[in-house]
């Protein structure tokens, strides 16, 4: 099958690279280059919208956004849409670690939290299409791991008894937020050109 090329609208390497595993069979990702607009949603979706649109207004072609956040239940779901710019912190661990002095004190059983995604694609047609993740865990009491990025290090996932930097890619691939949302989309994605194979012509309301 013929991958065909589609902007990912983001400037984060890791989440390119990250992304690329998922869904690299069946796309090429091409980076957006540039700077990205600013994110003036009040959800995820619109948020993720938001990239997806200036990606495709951009270059012209289909696009590919997504917008994540954590959200910690003992902090009201904070800091949800705006876990990339937390408290105005620059760094990835100024952000978790920001988290676990908020935290300090707080029961195991009150440390419930999640990473929730939303992808959104835009194709050729300039329609959108949407696509959730979200999983569900704890916030550690302190960071472990050195892989992914964001607030991994922070991040207790039960099922595997490890923080989500401590998963290697393959590993986090299977069980993120992010992997779940993509790999809806990519199901999606697989059955439209299912449809454009048998019936000809392309067709994404399905």
């Amino acid at each position: 099958m013929e991958r065909k090329r589609m902007v990912l609208a983001t400037s984060n390497l890791g989440k390119v690279r990250e992304i690329s595993k998922i869904i690299g069979d069946i796309v090429e990702l091409v980076p957006f280059d540039g700077e990205m607009p600013e994110e003036t949603g009040s959800t995820y979706s619109e948020n993720a919208f938001i990239k997806a649109k200036a990606a495709f207004d951009k270059y012209g072609i289909a696009s590919l956004a997504d917008d994540s956040g954590l959200e910690v239940d003992y902090l009201g779901g904070q800091p949800g849409i705006f876990s990339n710019r937390f408290m105005n912190l620059k760094t990835d661990k100024e952000k978790y670690m920001k988290i676990l002095e908020l935290m300090q004190g707080v029961p195991w059983e009150k440390r419930t939290a999640r990473f929730h995604t939303v992808v959104c694609f835009i194709h050729d047609e300039g329609k959108s299409h949407f696509f959730e993740g979200i999983v569900e865990g704890f916030i550690a009491n302190e960071p472990a791991g050195s892989n992914g990025f964001g607030y991994d290090p922070i991040f207790y996932y039960p099922p595997l008894n490890k923080h989500f930097a401590e998963l290697d890619a393959e590993e986090k691939n299977e069980v993120s937020h992010r992997s779940r949302a993509f790999l809806k989309f990519k199901e999606f994605y697989t059955g439209v050109l299912e449809a454009k194979q048998t019936k000809g012509g392309e067709n994404y309301e399905r």
